[in-house]
């Protein structure tokens, strides 16, 4: 066990100087941790310290590390973490004992004390207080006391979780959360561990929580962590916001365990793009949202969906002639964020079967083979005709119908 008079406690932590803004949300990434526990997901030390650099990038407040508890290596990757890449908060996940305390301690040593965050937690719903941990719930709030109480001699930033809040009675959420807060915790997570709520549900349990417990604990932060078994993540998490939370929790990509987590860049660009309705800022610079999620893949070895929401190859394609048309006229008939602002060079255009006469004339233009009137037309059939056979048309493949096109315009012009 570290002993607490060894450590000096400062009393100010990044985090509350972050939220003396009372319309800021803390994104916090737990893309290394929650996201790395997923099967197929493991990251190596060199690759955590890549991801982490971006995710500094992408202005991420509060980098969830990893485990430090879990392994020998898990600690040292976020040690390495901590100390080879400079600005964001870093976190270590802790059971609600001392020993992963202790190791949480050890794995961020590197960083400045005031970036330092230590995050405990317990179970809290019947489930696990009877499956699980075998506890009383008068067992599970005095080991939640214990442990913040430990955390906080040791870091001046610490998190409390309840674990599958959303399964606990809600008068005993209240009672560990509140006790919590009095053992000196300064961030309240409240887990939707298992993706079981809907987003009123979420609303009206964050406005509860904030209602009674900011009595006594004005300055206490809320926090969101939502799973995405009913799909449901990121509606959850808008929710809280508005039941007050004001720190997101979730991973690039939406990884994350089972179903995974919140999706980062999903929920950037929500609170961004519909500021209007939510009232509310990050710090994020969404602009590397693309770099982060390419990152993320290569490191992983996996692939994310063409229509993933925000970062998805499709996220700002068109090929419907409707579409094209009116991207044509204006970009914001079909866009509701430029493509820059998360990262890609810009929008583009898929030339096949759905594509109308306006995007296949534009496409010829900007490939040096202007076509119009009746030779339009032609072109147009034919094009309908081969995208049916093959799907998408690329550039070689519109040129050659633009050849055949004006073959057999000079042949029908011999005979003439």
């Amino acid at each position: 066990m570290i002993t607490p008079e060894s450590v000096r406690v400062s009393g100010v932590s990044r985090t509350e100087e972050i939220a003396a803004d009372p319309n800021r949300v803390i994104v916090f990434d737990t893309t290394m941790r929650d996201g790395e526990q997923a099967p197929g997901f493991s990251m190596t030390a060199q690759a955590k310290v890549k991801m982490a650099q971006v995710l500094r990038d992408l202005g991420v407040d509060v980098i969830e590390a990893g485990f430090a508890a879990a392994s020998p290596g898990d600690e040292d990757c976020i040690r390495r973490v901590a100390g080879e890449v400079e600005g964001p908060i870093f976190c270590s996940l802790s059971r609600a004992n001392e020993k992963d305390i202790d190791a949480t301690f050890r794995a961020l040593a590197p960083a400045p004390k005031s970036h330092r965050r230590c995050h405990t937690f317990i179970g809290t719903s019947p489930i696990h207080r009877t499956a699980k941990l075998k506890m009383s719930t008068n067992e599970v709030l005095s080991t939640a006391v214990r442990s913040v109480e430990y955390a906080r001699s040791l870091f001046d930033d610490v998190e409390f979780s309840a674990e599958d809040a959303f399964r606990t009675e809600p008068e005993f959420l209240a009672d560990v959360l509140e006790a919590a807060a009095d053992a000196g915790a300064r961030t309240l997570n409240v887990p939707d561990t298992v993706g079981y709520a809907t987003p009123q549900e979420v609303r009206e349990r964050f406005a509860a929580l904030a209602a009674r417990i900011k009595k006594r604990h004005p300055h206490v932060i809320f926090s969101a962590h939502c799973h995405d078994d009913l799909g449901m993540a990121v509606a959850n998490s808008l929710a809280a916001v508005e039941g007050g939370a004001r720190q997101i929790e979730g991973a690039i990509n939406g990884i994350g365990e089972r179903a995974g987590n919140c999706s980062i860049e999903e929920i950037i660009m929500a609170l961004k793009v519909r500021e209007d309705r939510y009232g509310v800022t990050t710090g994020a610079d969404s602009r590397h949202l693309v770099r982060a999620s390419k990152i993320l893949c290569e490191i992983t070895e996996t692939v994310i969906a063409r229509n993933k929401s925000v970062v998805g190859i499709n996220a700002f394609a068109h090929e419907a002639g409707i579409h094209q048309h009116g991207m044509l006229a204006d970009s914001r008939t079909y866009e509701i964020m430029r493509p820059q602002d998360v990262g890609f060079e810009g929008s583009w255009f898929v030339l096949g079967k759905h594509s109308g006469r306006h995007a296949i004339a534009k496409r010829a233009e900007t490939i040096g083979r202007p076509i119009e009137g009746e030779r339009l037309a032609a072109v147009v059939a034919g094009f309908k005709q081969r995208a049916d056979q093959i799907g998408e048309i690329n550039d070689a493949e519109l040129i050659a119908i633009i050849d055949r096109v004006d073959g057999v315009s000079e042949v029908v012009a011999q005979y003439a």
